[in-house]
């Protein structure tokens, strides 16, 4: 199904459940977040992320990725001078199809994508699950985690969009999982990603946190 979407360029990629705050102090985001406040709900916008470019000025984003997520506003505050500060869920996956740069912010013709799970999902679950627990406690040996067990979902779309959005990746392998036809093919990739990271991790165990973490608000 095509749709018509703002679209927010960013440095980073959105996952579906995943959690993103953003502060917002340019004008052409100002105009976009008041143009949703006047709608009805559920108010949204694509989160793309950038390939070429940066997140600041008209011009930044040269070159956007081809699978970007939908953020639902969830909670929105503006300021006195007319900055927002507000709360996103990421909600499905689209295909990006064309850019419209006639309006002050970006706007988007995109296919919003199907969750599947694919054949051979849920062994490969199974298997992602054990690692990802096993990652967790090296990175939290290593000072960049909590120490603190997760529950891994059983629902393997669920649990590759865990893996993808909370394991520490570049933007690039993110990308690449957020672009997966379906979650058996991300589960896959995310074993082998997992299995690197595992790896180097244990060949490297005292890497100081702050090389892991990002901050956890964007500035547009």
């Amino acid at each position: 199904m095509t749709e018509r979407l703002a679209l927010f360029p960013l440095g980073t990629v959105l996952f579906p459940g995943l959690v993103l705050p953003l502060h917002l102090f340019e004008e052409r985001y100002r105009l976009l977040i008041r143009d949703l406040l006047e709608r009805p709900g559920p108010r949204c916008f694509g989160v793309v992320a950038i390939e070429l470019g940066h997140e600041v000025g008209a011009q930044g984003a040269r070159r956007l990725a081809e699978v970007g997520c939908v953020a639902e506003v969830r909670e929105a505050r503006e300021h006195d001078d007319g900055r927002f500060d507000i709360v996103t869920v990421g909600t499905r996956r689209f295909r990006l199809k064309s850019v419209d740069r006639s309006r002050p912010y970006l706007q988007g013709e995109v296919d919003l994508l199907p969750e599947e799970a694919g054949p051979g999902a849920a062994p490969l679950a199974v298997r992602a699950g054990r690692l990802f627990a096993l990652y967790r406690e090296r990175l939290a040996a290593a000072g960049a985690a909590a120490a603190e067990a997760l529950d891994p979902p059983d629902d393997p779309v669920t649990l590759s969009y865990l893996i993808a959005a909370t394991a520490v990746l570049d933007g690039h392998d993110k990308q690449r999982l957020l672009a997966a036809e379906n979650a058996a093919l991300r589960l896959r990739a995310a074993l082998g990603l997992l299995a690197r990271e595992t790896r180097l991790l244990a060949a490297l165990p005292t890497v100081p946190a702050g090389q892991f973490l990002d901050g956890s608000v964007h500035p547009n």
